[in-house]
């Protein structure tokens, strides 16, 4: 008797200590280098999402089923339920990077958390294959709408803890990231009641504001460089102040030196088109307007009209810079940790 309540004991005394070692993951530290890590589990999974081109269109009848394609991440070994955090992240305009997305999923898996990339572009290829073609068919509204239906997939696993997931998004998929945060969108694409407990934007255009300016009271972390040339700081500092507005905590970190894309692989170099000259606006129907020409976005045809006129014929520079990125992974893991209720 006395042996099988020591080793009772023992179990209990481990049990505790995973418990302990997933509630501090040790985000805040130096993050481990992607070469040095092998016991991540790293899988290929698919769940049903939707493709509404438009905000007005989520939930109507019609909208195209989707399949949606992800590459999820997972912490070495057994854990117990419900004791695992999570992280959805939301790929740029050039699709997912390895040096971005795949590295931190790997990243943030060895400390604990489970990483779920999503690929909303390859799960789209009927709507375009190009760099622009991808843009003009494949909306905001498609990427949000993987975020939620990513997020009730992870509910469906028993070590996942659906309250402790965060939204992370780069460039463009950090705007749907933005998005996803006001209350009206999440109640249009999230209709199973799930909401993410934090939302950060990594580099992410401010180019829309909200007539209703509620949130879903998650706090927001905005990440970006002084010398971001499609950041529009005023207009970065309105949509942050509407959603303090809207209920709900921001923080915003600004990068002295900084351009877009640090954490990609490429150094520095000019590419695309500068869209720091759009200007939308969401009515409290759903419905978005162009500010600048005050016609609404009915569909893909005038989409792509108005943002040929908003789209500057101008590259803006990236630039793959480590000590930012090391800067960076700080201020992520910091937020997370907070979140998470590891802090």
């Amino acid at each position: 008797m006395g042996r099988e309540w020591s080793a009772a004991i023992v179990a209990i005394i481990l049990s505790l200590a995973d418990v302990q070692a997933l509630a501090d993951p040790g985000l805040t530290g130096e993050w481990p280098e992607p070469g040095s890590i092998s016991q991540v589990t790293q899988q290929a999974i698919t769940f049903p999402s939707s493709s509404p081109f438009l905000l007005t269109e989520a939930g109507a009848k019609g909208v195209d089923r989707t399949t949606a394609y992800g590459t999820l991440f997972l912490p070495p070994g057994q854990r117990p339920p419900r004791s695992v955090p999570a992280v959805v992240m939301l790929h740029g305009s050039a699709g997912i990077l390895a040096a971005r997305e795949l590295t931190y999923g790997k990243q943030l898996a060895a400390m604990g958390v489970a990483a779920l990339v999503i690929d909303a572009f390859g799960a789209r290829r009927d709507r375009g294959t190009g760099f622009t073609e991808r843009l003009l068919n494949i909306t905001e509204v498609m990427l949000i709408a993987d975020a939620y239906a990513g997020l009730d997939y992870l509910a469906t696993m028993p070590e996942i803890d659906p309250d402790r997931a965060v939204l992370i998004g780069f460039s463009y998929g950090a705007m749907a990231t933005m998005y996803a945060l006001n209350d009206q969108v999440a109640e249009k694409l999230g209709p199973s009641g799930r909401r993410f407990a934090g939302h950060v934007a990594y580099y992410g255009p401010c180019v829309t504001r909200f007539d209703d300016r509620r949130t879903t009271g998650a706090p927001l972390l905005m990440l970006y460089g002084d010398r971001d040339q499609i950041i529009d700081r005023a207009r970065c500092d309105e949509t942050a102040a509407d959603m303090r507005a809207g209920g709900s905590e921001v923080e915003v970190v600004i990068y002295p030196g900084a351009v877009h894309q640090w954490d990609g692989a490429f150094g520095r170099r000019l590419i695309g088109r500068n869209l720091a000259g759009c200007d939308f606006e969401v009515e409290t129907d759903g419905t978005v307007k162009d500010r600048n020409s005050g016609f609404v976005v009915s569909g893909a045809l005038m989409r792509k009209l108005l943002l040929g006129l908003c789209v500057e014929d101008r590259p803006y520079p990236i630039g793959r810079d480590d000590e930012i990125r090391r800067r960076s992974n700080h201020d992520l893991g910091r937020f997370l940790a907070r979140v998470f209720g590891a802090d």
